[in-house]
């Protein structure tokens, strides 16, 4: 389903922000010159298509772990690998 077809099946949407988030987002309208519904629909549509792209990378990489393709390493050994790491930049660097 399309974001219009999605948009169109569920009609008008009403959305409640405290008034805080709701200041910035006029002040940024005001600021760029849009209209404050347009800027609210653009936002969000680009905050859902970020969304869906984690949701399919994180899906992906869950599809590695259980096939086998990958095998997953612990917290302790990926920081003592990070850490090693950032040593021999600095010995690089030096």
């Amino acid at each position: 389903m399309t974001r219009l077809s999605l948009a169109l099946w569920l009609g008008p949407m009403e959305v409640h922000f405290k008034p805080d988030v709701e200041a910035k987002i006029k002040a940024l309208a005001s600021d760029t010159g849009r209209d404050p519904d347009e800027l609210v629909q653009e936002v969000m549509a680009a905050h859902l298509d970020v969304l869906a792209e984690v949701r399919a990378t994180l899906d992906s990489r869950y599809d590695d772990l259980e096939s086998g393709r990958v095998k997953p390493i612990s917290g302790k050994a990926f920081f003592e690998s990070l850490r090693q790491r950032e040593e021999e930049l600095l010995k690089k660097s030096s």
